[in-house]
């Protein structure tokens, strides 16, 4: 099982993702590493703990992780398999592992990041959830780190739109920081989101993780939205990413005199884009690249999803619908579901009035 060595490669002290891709590249494979004997380990210089480690594996420090992969609606994707996402593939160091709850096939859609501060405004939330819903229905992912403050409103902006929303946490996926959000973690992954870490099951808070799992937030997006950023904001390191990995900045100026925008006016005057409406983004993404179609979504229909009273599976398949008609192997892939099950869901849905098929035998919103 080729998935083993990657995950014991993941392990290996102080490997970090621009050594293991190099180890990678100069072997071939993660199973390849391990392969290797003392002495070519020794040529390209691989620290002794290093080579300690690689002879005395012991397997069974990624058994959580093999059983965690075989719950429900859980995946892993290595630097190798075809759904990673290309965007972050290439940067300059891209995880070699994603652990994924959730929708998997949302990395690779076109993504806008929204940050800032923790200790936001009910003013900046407010214009946080606006954006987001805003640009869901313009038929983008919004994508930010679940944090309190502006992140957490990014992500509820997105799902009342019943739009898509990815959160990339800095724990492993075991544990929901902060755990104020576990019921928005849970209402992303039942609406057709997904939650994602390069850290493995097991992985507790580390502060030193967070700036880390900023560049992901970033890598994925075609542009990050700055919304209250101090000077001195964990926000910044987002910033920072995206502006190494040539994404867009957007930032929305205040007062002055607001301290809790310092780093959003430093911004613009290093070159960030000052925006006050979805559209100034839309325009400006559009010059650099192909735009999602938008998705339209009437209140009416919005309306209809958040009251149809259904439970979590029928409410997932029929999230999925809204935004892209499927056909019964897509679904039984993107929710880990079996086909009898979808089958059955399906039915009762449109037998509801709720779905029907459409050309190619695909299904959709009525």
């Amino acid at each position: 099982m080729n998935l083993k060595y990657w995950l014991a490669l993941l392990y290996a002290p102080k490997i970090g993702p621009v050594n293991f891709i190099r180890l990678i590249k100069h072997f071939g494979s993660p199973q390849d590493v391990f392969a290797a004997g003392r002495s070519e380990w020794q040529a390209v210089k691989m620290k002794a703990n290093l080579i300690q480690y690689l002879e005395n594996i012991d397997w069974k420090i990624i058994e959580n992780d093999l059983q965690w992969l075989e719950q429900p609606n859980n995946h892993i994707l290595t630097l190798e398999h075809p759904d990673y996402p290309p965007m972050l593939k290439n940067i300059d160091d891209p995880p070699p592992i994603l652990f994924i709850h959730g929708n998997y096939k949302l990395l690779t859609s076109q993504q806008i990041a929204i940050v800032g501060t923790r200790e936001a405004s009910e003013e900046g939330k407010q214009i946080a959830m606006e954006f987001a819903t805003n640009l869901s229905y313009q038929g983008f992912t919004i994508t930010s780190g679940m944090a309190y403050g502006i992140d957490g409103a990014g992500h509820i902006g997105a799902l009342n739109a019943t739009g898509k929303t990815i959160a990339v946490a800095g724990t492993g996926l075991d544990r929901v920081y902060p755990s104020g959000h576990r019921e928005l973690a849970h209402q992303i992954a039942q609406n057709g989101g997904a939650l994602i870490s390069e850290f493995p099951i097991g992985t507790k808070i580390k502060r030193q993780n967070f700036p880390i799992r900023s560049r992901i937030v970033s890598g994925l997006s075609l542009g990050v939205l700055a919304i209250e950023v101090p000077d001195k904001s964990g926000a910044l390191y987002t910033v920072r990413h995206s502006l190494k990995q040539g994404r867009e900045v957007f930032v929305i100026p205040d007062s002055i005199y607001n301290p809790l925008v310092k780093g959003c006016h430093r911004l613009i005057k290093e070159g960030a884009k000052l925006v006050d409406n979805v559209n100034d983004i839309l325009e400006e993404l559009d010059s650099c690249y192909q735009l999602p179609t938008p998705i339209i979504k009437t209140p009416a229909q919005v309306k209809q999803v958040k009251s149809a009273n259904l439970d979590n599976e029928h409410q997932l398949i029929l999230e999925y619908l809204i935004a892209n008609p499927s056909s019964i192997d897509d679904l039984v892939e993107l929710s880990g579901l079996d086909v009898n099950k979808i089958s059955s869901i399906l039915l009762m849905l449109e037998l509801q009035g709720m779905i029907t098929i459409k050309a190619g035998g695909l299904y959709g919103l009525k």
